[in-house]
């Protein structure tokens, strides 16, 4: 092989390898940024999950009044950690993994705590708590089977969301200000019954399509 030969082999070999390493170090940034950053919407969230035990033990020592205002900036954040996150482009897949998580871990506790207390009927709370195990058991069970299913959010899921967030808000309002909410809070117990029933209907309407489709394949 002549010199001149070589040289533009070796430069073509150089030019190569740093291209390379170069779209390796995008990537890998990419990467970095999408799953594991903590933004400044991510730290709301995880702060309202902190908050969440806090919330509890008020409730559970009656301070009811307190267990309202931290429910208050609870839901809050919900909003605030959500409007930053699409306003200012802050979207990331922790993000998408923990915003629901977070609303979940504070449903169930608020719920539970207070069918315990008896400060509101069992079967609402039975029936809040069980719609969340039923899917995320069924995403579970596809996951073992080797059928994983992606669970969109409906539209009526987002609104019972947002239903079961303000039931228990009024609850808490009505009884740390002492003030006769019915027959509205009957009515958003109500409300709340029909959206989760609907909710899980549509959930697990999906699951068993995307199931019985990839038996078929």
């Amino acid at each position: 092989m002549s010199e001149s030969k070589r040289v533009q082999w070796l430069d073509r070999r150089y030019t190569q390898a740093e291209s390379q390493a170069r779209w390796t170090g995008i990537l890998n940034r990419r990467g970095a940024s999408r799953g594991c950053s903590l933004s400044i919407p991510n730290l709301i969230t995880l702060a309202r999950i902190i908050l969440v035990p806090v919330v509890v033990w008020a409730i559970a020592s009656g301070q009811l009044r307190l267990a309202f205002l931290l429910f208050l900036v609870a839901a809050v954040s919900d909003g605030v950690d959500g409007f930053l996150a699409k306003r200012f482009g802050m979207k990331t897949e922790l993000g998408a993994y923990l915003d629901p998580l977070a609303d979940k871990v504070l449903i169930v506790s608020i719920y539970v705590t207070l069918g315990i207390t008896g400060v509101i009927p069992l079967w609402i709370v039975i029936l809040v708590v069980s719609r969340d195990f039923m899917i995320v058991g069924a995403i579970v069970l596809s996951w073992v089977v080797d059928r994983p299913v992606q669970i969109r959010p409906h539209m009526i899921s987002k609104v019972n969301t947002a239903v079961q967030i303000i039931y228990p808000g009024l609850v808490l309002a009505s009884y740390g200000y002492s003030f006769d909410a019915e027959p509205v809070l009957t009515l958003v117990m109500a409300l709340v019954a029909v959206l989760t029933l609907l909710s899980v209907g549509l959930y697990l309407a999906e699951w068993v399509r995307h199931m019985g489709s990839e038996a078929g394949h």
